[in-house]
């Protein structure tokens, strides 16, 4: 038997070497004291079961140190693989995953907060799940994340459903059941003071975190916080270059195409300068657009068109056309053509329309205005160059209603070299639009004058025309209802005329702006109105006042049945108004019979229509009657002569 000091140095010696060579823990147990000469003191085998114990937690110490060499070493991995440069969806599944197999989690996800509403969305999820997936969104109030949020560092429960010392909320613990989940954790992801989502990690089990894993998954928060700033940036800096690549990629596309639009231009005002006709140089031009072209002339007229130009609606081309010389800018209509206004200076001389094969590539945009400016020379050619805007004809219609030192036959010479011929009769329109004579409304008043041979000008914001016709009340209703509708705005027009020679064209001017004056005077803009139709007011404002044609006018059918039937019509309207409108009195003074006077007015109202007894127009008969007897008093004596 051993003496009892050699079991103790034995046993001593033996928990050395288990330390040493790293046994197991059960290996640590107390050997049977057998061997010894003589039972074991009882402070002998207290200092074993001291010695014991120490080397089982020196045991235990060196499992920790292993296991945080072991955290640390997986935490650079983790660090080193958040390095490479991932979009930030596969960052966040990356660490997502990280954090489920550094902490040995079952279920590991992360949510982030959307700036437009302040919710959380969970992004990614890793390990089995089927209802915390990408989308879920995380309530607002309750739950380990939003503690964690709140205290800006990691929470934790063992079991959650159990745990009250957090808010619940009945969504998070619905989840939470449906999962079976119990241990649940969430670090807050920050970027300096603010919080912009979390990383969760949860166990199916009760589970209790050490120091060492809450500061493990602390640091791999911060780890993935600084990874998202940074994929984050990355993808914003990517996006920034995508842009300016793309902006570098215009920039010499508009090159090319600025090039490639001289080179155009440049040859076909060669082909202009050389004499080729219109066509060829419309057809060059199709060629070089790729597309169908047509080539108009101020007035809508086509004067040339390439091979495979489809029809085309008028009315919606004329409305476009208006737009395109309005804007004096490239036009596209509804049924996919291109219109381009072709200019000198602003004015329109003329407008080329393309028909693309496919959808117009900006590049075609700058032919097409090329080509436009290669047409406008051409047609400048063929018109002979005239050195003012508009061939002078502007300037002509205001010497024409002004007082020009001109004498009436140079203006009629004038008037013949551009298409105007003034011995022929027409009509003077003073339109005021609402909102003023620009735009759409000048614009369509020199297409107008061009479509109808006459002449446009403006004068205190108003448009004036003068135009072939023999009615002014016709023609002016003509240009209200066209130019309202091209404008939508109310249009208030003042006619006047026919003349047919320069001399009286000042003042027939004067009688529409008249007229014009009186419309609005009267509460009636928005219409129009002639000398003749203002009753006895156009009498008052035509400048050579056409008193047997306002008689005619208005009680014109009276004195004719007079003078079919012999009967005295006239006499008894006479009558009737002298009484203050009585028939009664009327009968006393005709000395006739009241039934006789009733008969007559009945013939008057079948004459004239009941109208002649409102009162304007009871107003126009008293004083075409009154005229009509003044003439015939002082024609009556020179009769007699």
């Amino acid at each position: 038997m051993r003496p009892t000091d050699d079991f103790v140095q034995d046993e001593l010696l033996r928990l050395l070497e288990l330390l040493a060579t790293e046994a197991p823990p059960h290996r640590f147990q107390p050997l049977p004291a057998t061997g010894a000469a003589a039972p074991v003191p009882a402070e002998s085998l207290a200092l074993l079961n001291r010695a014991r114990t120490l080397a089982l937690d020196v045991h235990g110490l060196l499992a920790r140190h292993q296991q945080r060499e072991a955290a640390l070493a997986a935490l650079v991995d983790t660090a080193r693989e958040l390095t490479l440069p991932y979009d930030v969806d596969a960052l966040l599944q990356v660490i997502a995953r990280r954090a489920r197999l550094l902490l040995n989690f079952d279920m590991a996800w992360i949510a982030l907060r959307d700036p437009a509403d302040g919710r959380s969305h969970v992004r990614v999820s890793d390990g089995h799940a089927s209802t915390i997936t990408p989308g879920f969104v995380i309530p607002a109030q309750g739950g380990v994340g939003n503690a964690a949020a709140e205290r800006s560092a990691p929470y934790w429960t063992a079991d959650y459903l159990t745990d009250d010392r957090f808010p619940h909320s009945a969504a998070t613990d619905e989840v939470v059941t449906a999962e079976g989940l119990h241990g649940l954790m969430a670090v807050p992801l920050k970027e300096g003071s603010s919080t912009f989502g979390a990383l969760y990690g949860a166990n199916r089990s009760v589970r209790h975190l050490t120091p060492d894993e809450i500061t493990l998954v602390s640091s791999l928060g911060d780890l993935a916080s600084l990874a998202i700033k940074k994929a984050r940036l990355l993808a914003r800096t990517r996006s920034e270059l995508s842009e300016l690549e793309l902006d570098v990629s215009r920039a010499l596309d508009s090159s090319t195409a600025e090039r490639l639009a001289g080179g155009v231009h440049t040859r076909l005002i060669d082909m202009v300068l050389g004499g080729r006709g219109l066509g060829e140089v419309a057809a060059r031009a199709a060629a070089e657009l790729g597309g169908a072209l047509m080539v108009r002339d101020a007035t809508g007229r086509t004067l040339a068109v390439t091979a495979g130009f489809p029809d085309v609606d008028e009315a919606e081309l004329f409305q476009r056309t208006l737009d395109a010389h309005t804007e004096l800018a490239p036009i596209r209509s509804a049924d996919g053509l291109w219109l381009c206004p072709a200019t000198a200076g602003r004015e329109v001389l003329g407008t080329v329309v393309l028909a693309p094969d496919g959808p117009a590539a900006d590049y075609q945009l700058r032919l097409l205005r090329a080509t436009a400016q290669s047409t406008a020379v051409l047609l400048r050619i063929q018109a002979g160059a005239d050195t003012s805007a508009d061939g002078g004809r502007s300037q002509l219609l205001q010497d024409l209603i002004g007082d020009s030192p001109r004498a009436p036959e140079q203006l009629a010479v004038h008037a013949r070299r551009v298409g105007v011929a003034l011995d022929d009769p027409h009509v003077v329109l003073i339109a005021r639009p609402d909102g003023g004579a620009g735009g759409r409304a000048l614009v369509w008043a020199s297409s107008y004058a061009h479509r109808t041979s006459g002449l446009q000008t403006t004068v205190d914001d108003c448009l004036v025309l003068l135009v072939p016709g023999t009615d002014p009340s016709a023609a002016g209703r003509a240009v209200t209802a066209e130019l309202a509708s091209v404008t939508g705005r109310r249009v208030t027009v003042g006619s006047a005329g026919p003349v047919a020679h320069p001399g009286p064209l000042h003042g027939t001017y004067q009688e529409a702006r008249r007229c014009l004056e009186a419309l609005t005077a009267l509460g009636t803009d928005g219409g129009s109105a002639s000398a003749q139709e203002l009753g006895f007011l156009g009498l008052l404002l035509a400048d050579s006042p056409d008193i047997p044609s306002f008689v005619q006018t208005t009680i014109g059918p009276v004195i004719a049945y007079d003078d079919r039937h012999r009967t005295d019509l006239v006499h008894t309207l006479e009558a009737y108004y002298a009484s203050g409108g009585s028939p009664r009195r009327a009968a006393e003074t005709l000395h006739v019979h009241p039934n006789t006077v009733s008969r007559r007015l009945e013939r008057i109202t079948e004459l004239l229509e009941p109208a002649w007894q409102e009162p304007m127009r009871a107003l126009e008969v008293q004083l075409a009657l009154r005229l009509q007897r003044t003439r015939h008093a002082i024609r009556s004596p020179l009769s007699a002569r």
